[in-house]
Parts: C-alpha cells; sequence; structure tokens
C-alpha cells in the first residue's frame, strides 16, 4: 500500500511540476521577472494576496507591478512620497490600501540593508539545524512587524505558527524560493534555507487530497497538521518532501473539476 501511494504521488508529481502550469497559478506573477529581488517581492506580495478566484489574484498581482512602474525593487528602493498616493485606491478582498504601503515600507526598510529576503527569515530565530521553518516564519513575523508604524490591521495577512496558522501562503512563498529542481516551476534562489526544512503549504484542496489518501486525520487547519503532513511525505522523500505539495493540489484540483 505505501509502495502504491508513493507511485501515485511520484506520478502526479512528475505531471503537475510543470511550467505548463504556470501560466494561471500565482507563481507567474514573479516569473515575469528575471531579477531576483523583483522575484522575492512579488512573490512574497502575490503569495500574500493569494486566496480567492486565481484570476483576480492575478489580475491584482499585474496591477501592483504597474504601480510600481514594472521594477518593484527600483520602485522601493527609490519611490518619492507622492507616489505612494497611486496605492490609495489598491485592495483586494480585505487587503488594502494601509497593508499595501506598510508592504513597501516593510520592504524599502530591509533592503536598503539587504540584497536579499531571505535574510528576513534566516537572521533571527532560524538555524540551519533546524528540523523545519517554523523558527524561520516566526522569526519573520517578528521581524516583519517590527516597526512603531506596523497596522494593527496588517497582522491578519502575514501569519505564524507561533499563532498557530497553518501558514499556507508563506509556506508556498519558501517554496517557490527555496526549491530547485530544475523543472522550470519554482525558483530555488536561495540557499541558506533547504528544502528538507520546508514544510507543506495546505490549503483546502491539498488537505482534502491528503486527508483521502490518509495521510493526516480530518479536521480543521493548523500548524501541527502541516507539520503532520510533511512528516509523513518525508517517508516518500526526505530530502524534498514538499514537492508533493504539485501532487496533492493536483489531484484536488481535478478532482474538484470532475464534479463540475
Amino acid at each position: 500500500m505505501q509502495q502504491e501511494l508513493a507511485e501515485l504521488l511520484n506520478k502526479k508529481v512528475a505531471f503537475f511540476n510543470h511550467p505548463r502550469f504556470i501560466e494561471h497559478d500565482p507563481i507567474s506573477i514573479p516569473h515575469l521577472f528575471k531579477k531576483p529581488q523583483d522575484i522575492e517581492i512579488m512573490g512574497f506580495w502575490i503569495a500574500m494576496l493569494a486566496w480567492g478566484q486565481r484570476k483576480t489574484i492575478l489580475q491584482k498581482g499585474r496591477e501592483l507591478i504597474d504601480l510600481m512602474d514594472g521594477a518593484p525593487h527600483d520602485f522601493v528602493l527609490n519611490h518619492q512620497s507622492q507616489d505612494l498616493k497611486r496605492f490609495e485606491s489598491f485592495k483586494h478582498r480585505t487587503f488594502n490600501s494601509t497593508d499595501a504601503l506598510y508592504f513597501l515600507s516593510f520592504f524599502q526598510r530591509h533592503y536598503q540593508q539587504h540584497d536579499s529576503l531571505e535574510i528576513a527569515f534566516t537572521q533571527g530565530e532560524f538555524n540551519p539545524e533546524n528540523e523545519s521553518i517554523e523558527q524561520a516564519l516566526n522569526g519573520f513575523y517578528t521581524y516583519f512587524f517590527d516597526s512603531e508604524w506596523a497596522p494593527q490591521r496588517t497582522k491578519k495577512h502575514v501569519s505564524a505558527p507561533s499563532k498557530n496558522s497553518a501558514c499556507k501562503r508563506l509556506c508556498m512563498f519558501l517554496r517557490w524560493m527555496v526549491r530547485n529542481d530544475q523543472a522550470g516551476v519554482d525558483f530555488g534562489i536561495w540557499s541558506k534555507i533547504q528544502p528538507h526544512q520546508l514544510i507543506c503549504p495546505l490549503d483546502v484542496h491539498s488537505q482534502r487530497t491528503a486527508e483521502k489518501l490518509g495521510l493526516v486525520n480530518a479536521g480543521p487547519t493548523h500548524w501541527k497538521k502541516a507539520l503532520d503532513l510533511t512528516r509523513v511525505l518525508k517517508q516518500f522523500n526526505p530530502i524534498d518532501p514538499v514537492q508533493y505539495d504539485f501532487a496533492l493540489y493536483g489531484m484536488g484540483i481535478e478532482e474538484k473539476t470532475l464534479w463540475k
């Protein structure tokens, strides 16, 4: 049974971990860029906005790019105060202009001192020997909101394991940045965090599939469930367990399509 499950998951990874699936996925937004900092900025931002209809998510990503004159990193470092007025009308579901302006202030604060966003995840509680990215995510949360100007409302848009969140969007973003399997989907531009430390993103599709396959128990989504799922996936691939995110999500979408 275990061997059959491994073969099924590996088959689905091979099918879904392919550039043909980029076009309609949020990862298509950072794929519009070559500069690492642009990839990081738009990857993080679109990951944080990745809830709701995919078409709308992608529209909002392109809107953000236009608001930053097509050059996110350059805009973050060199914009003038009057340039921020254009963000006053930006909105995606509960994410509004207040949140957008704080994201910009964070990016500016960070990139004025560092060349890569990876440092924001690895300079705090993270240790290369950590089993997972749990400490990296908690440290990032503290670092991200380490400002007297941090709006309370924005804290609902950036999660942390310490809040018992499954941190789906952050785990997805880190998958994009860390995994480098040459398949042409994930970027693999970071090196301090290793693939075996990543945690599988848990969304409604992947969780439904994982439950049906008996990989996790049915019930609410939280950080422990994401950890439990990843530990099971490590039985199939201890070096790169999060590759199975492609299989679980893809199988969930397949099932949803079949029942339409």
